[in-house]
């Protein structure tokens, strides 16, 4: 081969190479560019706390016909201890404690709602479970302890709950109350005759008609069921519980700023209560006391400006609904839910002297 034929075939080849290096190159550019155009065209997602703020009001999942948490009053108005929690929220993330739309729930209709998305928040006598908090949502912190009791009648003559033997049990279905029965039946060989019934209202009504021999749900709830009763006297709440059921509100999935908004205003309820803020003596100047003034924003911070809240979030929240001892006294203490003694009592070293302590309820240090 003559140099010059292998010059023209080397200067070919390098010519190729740089046509089809070229042609890549504004490929690629041109792939970039498109990329470019389209996310620059697409609309970031919009938070949660964005949403509830454009639409003005909070959907928050509830019940009306459980005494003391949820119910409805001779006006028609929600009010309850799970409505003050809302009620709680709103106040911090619009101002307004009563920019709220109530999603009434049946127990079964709890999963597929909070599944929706539809739900900013649910509180409603719903006991924190694993399952739960990986299909439903995340549970933000649990507000009351409860347990699992059954009532019957006095004249069935039964001390103990072992004592029911063959007896029927009322029961609301689609809620850990008609799991845990199952449960207690099998390893106790019971022999139960189970009646479920669509919601808290039928399973009352049932008991109360003799449909059925005991009615069993949250002790919290046998006390609002026997005082609704024609004659409460006639009814006994058998001593023990079965199961242990912590209630407390939670959250669609998804969003770690609303997840961790409601924490801190459960917490602010909790530590409210704790070092003796009402609300009826919110200060709203420095009060010399540390943990006061950073949890009222008077000083210092706690997160509450990073998660889109006002610096003196507290003191809204409070006035508005009052601290964690305000709210159970108001709807769960008329009832006789005594905290006294109770896994509701705040912590035993909570910083209050008039308040209940030894009991469960804290919540994570605002600091």
């Amino acid at each position: 081969m003559s140099r010059k034929l292998g010059l023209m075939i080397f200067v070919g080849i390098l010519s190729a190479a740089l046509l089809v290096g070229c042609t890549e190159n504004e490929q690629e550019s041109s792939l970039q560019q498109a990329e470019t155009t389209a996310s620059a065209g697409e609309e970031p997602e919009s938070t949660r706390l964005e949403r509830v703020r454009a639409r003005g009001t909070m959907v928050c999942a509830s019940n009306d016909t459980v005494a003391g948490f949820g119910f409805s009053d001779e006006a028609g108005n929600v009010k309850g201890f799970d409505i003050d929690l809302c009620r709680a929220v709103a106040a911090a993330v619009l101002g307004n404690p009563d920019a709220l739309e109530f999603h009434k729930t049946t127990a079964a209709e709890r999963g597929p709602a909070m599944q929706s998305g539809e739900i900013d928040m649910m509180a409603r006598v719903t006991t924190w479970t694993s399952s739960r908090d990986v299909q439903w949502g995340n549970f933000a912190q649990t507000m009351f302890y409860d347990g699992q009791g059954f009532m019957a009648p006095k004249s069935l003559g039964v001390s103990s709950v072992l004592e029911l033997k063959g007896s029927t049990v009322c029961v609301q279905q689609g809620t850990t109350t008609e799991l845990n029965l199952q449960d207690f039946d099998n390893q106790n060989a019971m022999d139960f005759t189970i009646v479920t019934l669509a919601d808290n209202i039928s399973s009352s009504a049932a008991y109360a008609g003799g449909q059925c021999e005991a009615l069993t749900t949250d002790r919290s709830g046998l006390v609002g069921v026997r005082l609704g009763l024609a004659v409460p006297d006639d009814h006994v709440i058998l001593p023990g519980t079965i199961s242990e059921e912590p209630l407390g509100p939670l959250v669609p999935s998804g969003d770690d700023q609303w997840y961790d908004i409601v924490k801190i205003v459960m917490a602010i309820l909790i530590y409210g209560e704790a070092l003796g803020i009402s609300s009826d003596n919110v200060p709203t100047s420095v009060t010399g006391n540390t943990p006061v003034d950073r949890m009222l924003g008077l000083e210092g911070s706690y997160g509450q400006e990073e998660l889109g809240l006002d610096k003196t979030v507290a003191q809204d929240v409070i006035r508005a609904v009052g601290n964690y001892g305000e709210i159970y006294d108001r709807h769960l203490a008329p009832l006789g839910i005594e905290r006294e003694g109770s896994r509701n009592a705040l912590w035993s070293a909570a910083p209050c002297t008039d308040c209940p302590k030894g009991g469960q309820i804290y919540a994570a240090p605002l600091r």
